[in-house]
């Protein structure tokens, strides 16, 4: 019955024809199934992780996409989808469906290729959305070109999951031919690393130059002979009451010595090289790949009000374009809940407005059509 549910609405569907376009090779079955995750997913979030504004960059594109609400001309499906939207649980700690758009893009963005499941009840309805691992699931062709199966491991066997019809994978901008996504940090790893390695420097340099050492001369009177006398109890001295005076603490002591004794900053002679122009290169890089105006992140680069409003204006196609490759997974969600309640409709998924700048600019236009339609009447 419950399969009936998620798979009425292919009822009547022909079949898609065979792809004549495909690869066709005896070793297909080698490249056939490929793993979800792997070591460029690993990779992706020590990038994250060792490059802070990368992951205040995704973190700001997740708060930007907005939320959502449903519109349904069925009254009591209505009230069954936002009871849903609200109480659905994500996982095992979080609830909402601001909380499954919030992860699901997240990993959609990160890794390139996103994975849930709808976890229903025994009466169909929806009891929990699980963002898979992508490490945990591989996937296969199918005869088609055009049909995949999602597979798992156990034992080192490959086996498909048994209810496909819950699955929903979203695929962010993949290749001709390719099931997996490209992750939005795919050019980043070589600029990170160059990043980095400025950083790392500028750290290294600051442990030296910036804790000061100092290098303390005695050239003691006289000749070879009584320098060679006089000098090893002489340079004692002189150690011991420089070490003293240097580990005073918080109280200031002086050292006082006798002869020509002569002291210099280790390193005082070497300029730190400037690392501000490299390390802006790599940033501008970085921030052109992520699509967030530089001001957002708080990088105080010299910006006009046209250039800021421009930006703002490709952020928000970005934006669009990450609202329209969720909303399928949305509404299969909906038609799901409301196919259980034995409700057929077809839901309208509404994003918010993603600034009050979008509201200001379509007010100043509805004021200015207001005002020509007045003038022309």
């Amino acid at each position: 019955m419950r399969k009936k549910l998620f798979e009425g609405r292919d009822k009547g569907k022909s079949r898609a024809a065979s792809v004549q376009t495909v690869r066709n090779s005896p070793y297909s079955a080698f490249y056939d199934t490929l793993p979800l995750g792997g070591n460029e997913q690993e990779m992706f979030d020590n990038l994250r992780e060792a490059v802070p504004i990368i992951d205040a960059a995704i973190d700001k594109i997740l708060r930007l996409v907005g939320g959502i609400e449903v519109k349904c001309r069925n009254t009591e499906g209505k009230k069954i989808l936002d009871e849903l939207f609200k109480t659905v649980k994500v996982g095992a700690s979080s609830t909402g469906i601001d909380a499954f758009i919030y992860q699901y893009l997240d990993r959609l963005l990160t890794w390139g290729t996103a994975v849930c499941e709808i976890v229903p009840y025994k009466s169909g309805r929806i009891a929990a959305l699980y963002c898979a691992d992508n490490r945990d699931l591989e996937i296969q062709r199918g005869k088609n070109p055009l049909d995949i199966n999602i597979c798992t491991r156990k034992g080192g066997e490959l086996i498909p999951l048994p209810h496909p019809e819950r699955i929903c994978l979203t695929a962010l901008n993949p290749m001709p031919g390719e099931i997996k996504g490209c992750s939005i940090l795919k050019c980043l790893p070589f600029v990170s690393s160059v990043l980095l390695k400025i950083y790392s420097c500028i750290g290294t340099n600051w442990e030296r130059a910036g804790n000061i050492r100092y290098a303390v001369t005695y050239k003691p009177p006289g000749g070879i002979i009584e320098s060679a006398l006089s000098g090893s109890d002489t340079l004692s001295q002189i150690s011991e009451e420089w070490s003293k005076a240097m580990s005073g603490g918080e109280d200031v002591r002086d050292f006082i010595a006798v002869g020509d004794v002569e002291i210099k900053v280790i390193g005082a002679d070497n300029l730190i090289l400037d690392s501000e122009i490299p390390a802006r290169q790599m940033l501008e890089q970085i921030v052109a790949k992520m699509g967030i105006p530089p001001f957002m992140l708080g990088l105080s680069w010299s910006s006009t009000e046209r250039m800021s409003q421009q930006q703002a204006d490709i952020l928000t196609s970005e934006l669009e374009s990450y609202r329209k490759l969720i909303t399928p997974v949305i509404e299969k969600i909906c038609r799901a809940e409301l196919r259980a309640e034995g409700i057929y409709d077809s839901p309208e998924v509404v994003w918010s407005d993603i600034s009050l700048q979008d509201e200001v600019e379509q007010a100043k236009a509805m004021l200015y059509r207001a005002q020509a339609k007045q003038k022309a009447d």
